[in-house]
């Protein structure tokens, strides 16, 4: 069938409940929209894996704090519609914040601690936001399967975890990291980077795989594989403020002390007013 494009939850509902009647298993693709390869790949392991795809445009407003990007966050409907319909996902779900959040809206989520550490640290209420959106969006389209990309892992593990621990009836799938050519993690935000940032922006990237690198090796322990990536992003005068990198427990994203068979290297740093993330999942 063609696309179509639902503007409510109860439409969105309606479409769906008469093919889940039938036994069609539907997969769901969050996304803030600016598609780019990155996503696209993510929404393909959808259309593979599952008889429906549902994808959802949504910049969502719970998951910015002040003085974040949100009112200059990269939007191209039209172009992502035709990006969508082209892969053939069968609904997008592309809402108001009216549509999401009627007057008075107050109920959260929590995510537990998890979400304090890393990039929680920097953006205290942005998983707070992230889980309660998901939440609602696995509410409204009842996937069998949803779909979110490594680039940001404590994301998908707070949200693995949000689904396990509230018996949630969904799949929380993990998809590679896309990068581009020279390593950049694709993303939505690159688009902010000045030429000369853009050409430095992959320096991130070689500091986590050099770390990850020496970690199998055996030629760094988890103190040294930090330093050697902090060396490494000093050395670069446009990475001028470095949030946090190191290795860290990737089931818990405590400080790893000593390397036994899988680590997180992983870091945020900015590059001019662009904040990039990443990761690198490392195993004996």
């Amino acid at each position: 069938m063609s696309m179509e494009v639902l503007r409510s939850p109860i439409m969105v509902r309606e479409a769906l409940f008469p093919q889940i009647m039938r036994g069609r298993s539907v997969g769901l693709v969050p996304t803030m929209g600016a598609l780019h390869d990155g996503h696209m790949a993510i929404v393909r392991d959808s259309v593979m894996e599952n008889d429906l795809t549902v994808a959802s445009i949504f910049v969502n407003p719970t998951q910015f704090g002040p003085g974040e990007d949100m009112d200059k966050y990269p939007r191209d409907v039209d172009g992502d519609i035709t990006r969508l319909r082209e892969a053939g996902v069968d609904i997008l779900f592309m809402p108001s914040a009216a549509d999401m959040y009627g007057e008075g809206f107050s109920t959260f989520i929590d995510v537990g601690p998890i979400a304090a550490r890393l990039c929680g640290a920097f953006r205290p209420t942005h998983f707070r936001g992230v889980a309660t959106v998901v939440a609602k969006l696995l509410n409204i389209v009842t996937p069998e399967r949803a779909y979110f990309g490594q680039k940001d892992y404590q994301q998908f593990l707070i949200l693995e975890t949000m689904a396990r621990e509230l018996d949630m009836p969904v799949d929380m799938v993990i998809c590679p990291t896309i990068r581009e050519g020279d390593g950049l993690a694709m993303s939505s935000r690159n688009a902010y980077l000045s030429e000369k940032e853009r050409s430095v922006a992959p320096v991130l990237y070689r500091a986590l795989s050099s770390a990850a690198e020496a970690l199998k090796g055996a030629e760094a322990s988890p103190a040294k594989a930090k330093a050697m990536m902090e060396d490494m992003l000093r050395a670069e005068p446009l990475a001028d403020e470095v949030q946090y990198i190191g290795c860290y427990d990737p089931h818990t994203l405590q400080w790893l002390e000593e390397f036994s068979g899988s680590a997180l290297l992983a870091g945020a740093i900015k590059i001019g007013p662009t904040r990039l993330i990443d990761n690198v999942l490392v195993w004996k």
